[in-house]
């Protein structure tokens, strides 16, 4: 497993790169955002672990940079930045995990084996192109979401959120399974995060003109399915 560590703090970074070279892990450090984004656009990485407020390139610039060049490699945020909104921030610009410091070594392991092992299982999936429902559709490969003729434009987390709903057509999702799913096992159980997210799904996809395709089940959480 081949892992971009970028940090400009050498006493993390070092910590870091010696308990996951341990573990057997190949990895590579970036000490700014200038030499991260030229190994980024060089080499195929199976995680990336991303400082967010770097000496020149911020990290959510660097995370954009990622995402806009459909590199879909697993982004772990380690940072000192621990307002939730500095989450949502990174999770909605297609982070998949958020670690604030200071961190246990093992509590980063378990991020790492986390989202490698979900990265591995991913690959070995038989893609599904286009996923639909009555007139949505959602395509997998071109990022592309649209109610009949209609483009709907989805920020990174909607567009998961919309996905696996998706691929599990007619089947109720627990808000804890989403959860898991979109924003990593080790988010805040307590927080609405999953019943925003709806709201912000159907505010762009059931509108007044269509049916109504997002249901909630109540005490159970949400599911996507044809109106009978």
């Amino acid at each position: 497993m081949n892992i971009l560590i970028v940090e400009d703090n050498s006493r993390i970074s070092e910590f870091v790169v010696k308990g996951l070279e341990e573990n057997e892990f190949s990895v590579v450090l970036a000490e700014n955002g200038t030499e991260a984004r030229r190994l980024i656009g060089e080499k195929e990485w199976d995680l990336i672990l991303l400082d967010i407020m770097l000496p020149d390139i911020d990290g959510i610039e660097l995370l954009q940079f990622t995402r806009y060049k459909k590199i879909n490699t697993p982004v772990l945020v380690i940072s000192a930045l621990s307002d939730a909104e500095d989450k949502i921030k990174a999770l909605d610009y297609g982070a998949d995990g958020y670690l604030t410091k200071p961190f246990l070594f093992r509590e980063l392991l378990a991020y790492v084996n986390a989202l490698t092992r979900r990265a591995k299982i991913s690959s070995y999936k038989e893609p599904s192109e286009i996923l639909c429902c009555d007139d949505l559709t959602l395509d997998v490969e071109k990022h592309l979401v649209k109610r009949g003729e209609r483009e709907i434009n989805l920020t990174m987390q909607e567009f998961k959120l919309l996905k696996i709903l998706l691929e599990n057509k007619g089947k109720v999702m627990s808000r804890a399974q989403l959860l898991s799913d979109i924003w990593g096992v080790n988010y805040d159980p307590n927080t609405n995060i999953v019943d925003v997210y709806i709201s912000y799904l159907r505010n762009k996809i059931d509108t007044e003109e269509h049916h109504k395709l997002i249901k909630t089940i109540k005490g159970r959480g949400y599911m996507i399915q044809t109106p009978e």
